[in-house]
């Protein structure tokens, strides 16, 4: 009898301790996606449907692309919305956006796509310097906002989308102010949460070798996408939705 109670006893400390282990598998389920430069959240509409198919919870954000702390308050109100952790995405130069807003206690982890992931002391323009792109210049405004040549938008932002949907998205830009690309993180939030990245190996806007620096010095877990644009977002939905409910899975609030 004695050894039945503690078989017993070891059983049920077994049972707890696999209850635990499914409570803590459980995935985050609020997805908040947030846009990069010269873009609106609209281009998230692939991930977005894959992503509430599978049953998450999916908000966009519309930053304004006016200044980095205007974005990064915009990111943090709808962080602030969710009813749970977050897993907190970033495309290009969203990826500084939640690099700061990142550091709120309902963010569980980051997933940068084709983003910077920059840190102290650097900003996107000094990075840019010691890792070329090869894209063309932007156009600038006089008032100190960037946009992308119509004419350069498909080959050097979405070389892999159709070229009617490229000539739409070129005409439908968010100009962008310059002064985002200058823009300081003192404390980025991927180096105290965990983090997955996408590279985009095709990219022309971000160097690829820099993406593979960040995600390198972050420790996230990376992927790469052969042929992939700068819009890889886009052109490989798929891709992207898999790597941001892997990092639901795995991140632990």
């Amino acid at each position: 009898m004695k050894l039945n109670k503690l078989t017993l006893a070891a059983g049920m400390l077994l049972a707890i301790a696999g209850g635990a282990a499914q409570v803590q598998a459980q995935p985050v389920k609020n997805i908040v996606l947030v846009h990069g430069a010269f873009v609106g959240g609209a281009g998230w509409r692939p991930v977005y449907d894959r992503l509430t198919r599978d049953g998450y919870k999916v908000t966009l954000v519309q930053e304004p692309l006016t200044g980095f702390p205007e974005d990064v308050t915009a990111t943090r109100r709808i962080i602030d919305q969710q009813n749970g952790p977050v897993i907190l995405v970033g495309h290009s130069y969203g990826g500084a956006i939640i690099s700061e807003a990142g550091n709120d206690s309902k963010v569980a982890g980051l997933v940068y796509i084709a983003a910077h992931a920059l840190d102290n002391g650097e900003t996107e323009a000094s990075n840019g310097k010691k890792f070329p792109n090869s894209a063309h210049s932007f156009a600038k405004s006089s008032d100190g906002y960037l946009t992308i040549a119509p004419e350069n938008y498909h080959s050097d932002f979405a070389a892999d989308l159709p070229a009617a949907q490229a000539d739409f998205e070129a005409h439908a830009q968010m100009p962008t102010n310059s002064a985002v690309f200058t823009a300081n993180i003192p404390d980025p939030a991927w180096k105290t949460k965990p983090s997955w990245y996408m590279v985009a190996k095709a990219d022309k806007i971000i160097s690829p070798d820099l993406e593979r620096m960040y995600a390198k010095r972050a420790h996230s877990h990376t992927v790469e996408i052969a042929g992939a644009s700068h819009s890889v977002y886009q052109s490989h939905p798929d891709d992207v939705a898999k790597l941001i409910e892997q990092a639901a899975l795995h991140a632990q609030p």
